[in-house]
């Protein structure tokens, strides 16, 4: 007979499963990755992972969301960490960038993939909802403090294009993370000043 698994216990596998799944998705693409692998890699029967997870659709939008969520506790820490509009913005997209690099794996699976087979979860769709308003909510700070004029969500897509460009261009090792860096800072205090009123 089974053990009657805690909370905790189910909580603390979903998230073991979850770190392996994104390791495998990412070396060897999501479709070549099958549940019996995925239970290989955490040494447990094959069956196992069904006791946590419907499928492995499911699997992907749990990894999916953890790395959503993981992105915006960054993006949310480099806003709260500056009291200064500008210094603010350019904080949150060098999070940006920092996050792309540090956790390329990650990255790609919340942008790269299309024409999932199941609808996003609620969860999924929160977590990314969080990480898009973060890098709104600078822009917002921008316009409330008089630098910028305009539309925030206007403005929010136009800086949200950059640093998902700079963040690509580093990715393909066109530029250096520090050279992303530096153009991020570049393009804000520039974009910053044309807008001005």
């Amino acid at each position: 007979m089974p053990r009657v698994l805690s909370d905790a216990d189910v909580a603390d596998f979903r998230s073991r499963l979850c770190t392996a799944a994104e390791e495998l998705f990412a070396e060897q693409g999501i479709d070549a990755v099958t549940m019996r692998q995925l239970a290989a890699a955490l040494g447990v029967s094959p069956m196992t992972p069904y006791r946590y997870f419907r499928d492995k659709e499911e699997i992907i939008d749990a990894v999916r969301t953890s790395a959503y969520n993981r992105f915006a506790d960054a993006l949310e820490a480099a806003f709260d960490a500056e009291s200064d509009p500008v210094e603010r913005s350019i904080a949150v997209g060098q999070a940006y960038l920092d996050f792309a690099v540090n956790n390329s794996r990650a990255y790609a699976l919340m942008f790269d993939l299309k024409d999932m087979k199941a609808p996003p979860s609620a969860g999924l769709l929160a977590a990314g909802e969080r990480a898009r308003d973060c890098q709104f909510r600078h822009v917002r700070g921008l316009i409330d403090a008089g630098l910028l004029t305009g539309n925030a969500t206007d403005y929010g897509n136009v800086f949200w294009a950059l640093v998902y460009g700079l963040a690509g261009l580093v990715l393909i090792g066109q530029i250096s993370p520090e050279e992303g860096r530096r153009l991020n800072r570049l393009a804000c205090l520039g974009a910053i000043a044309k807008a001005a009123p």
